[in-house]
């Protein structure tokens, strides 16, 4: 099962290297993580995507993490109404004849094009990675060249729809 982890920590070197340390000694495969600094340029937030098959398991890795020294704040979000987002830079074998074609097909996504040359296209996707993963299945026809993708970051929405316990540990 996937879960969707916020950390809040203390801007410093090696937090993310013990934070990826613990989930490593635990035997936590990191689907993806992000990292960047809040409003406040001396905290950042760490969201993390992990498998799990246990609850039990999550609770214990939530415990573990809030008694780091550098973290602020851990909440397990999965179950809550949350905002995910993801950053994809798709690059694509596009012959000028075909590009016409491409774009239609592509529009629902509503995708930028970022590059631009001859025989290739650089189309930059945001949006829920079940968005990205759709975009990269109907473009992968006309191949790939490259691909890169951000990681998710996450945001709790304001409004829920129903109220979810929500897993949290303050310090």
């Amino acid at each position: 099962m996937r879960r969707v982890i916020t950390i809040t920590v203390i801007n410093q070197s090696g937090v993310l290297n013990r934070v990826t340390g613990l989930l490593m000694k635990r035997q936590f495969n990191i689907e993806s993580i992000t990292v960047g600094h809040t409003d406040q340029p001396t905290i950042s937030k760490m969201t993390f995507i992990v498998n799990v098959d246990d609850a039990q398991k999550i609770e214990q890795l939530i415990k573990q993490l809030s008694k780091q020294i550098d973290v602020l704040k851990v909440n397990d979000i999965t179950d809550n109404s949350i905002v995910l987002r993801e950053l994809a830079l798709v690059k694509v074998i596009s012959p000028p004849a075909m590009r016409l074609e491409m774009n239609s097909i592509v529009e629902p996504f509503r995708p930028q094009i970022v590059d631009t040359s001859k025989s290739m296209v650089t189309y930059q996707v945001v949006g829920d990675p079940d968005k990205i993963d759709a975009f990269i299945e109907l473009i992968r026809p006309y191949g790939i060249k490259e691909l890169t993708r951000t990681g998710v970051t996450a945001s709790v929405r304001e409004t829920q729809k129903t109220q979810a316990p929500q897993l949290s540990i303050l310090k």
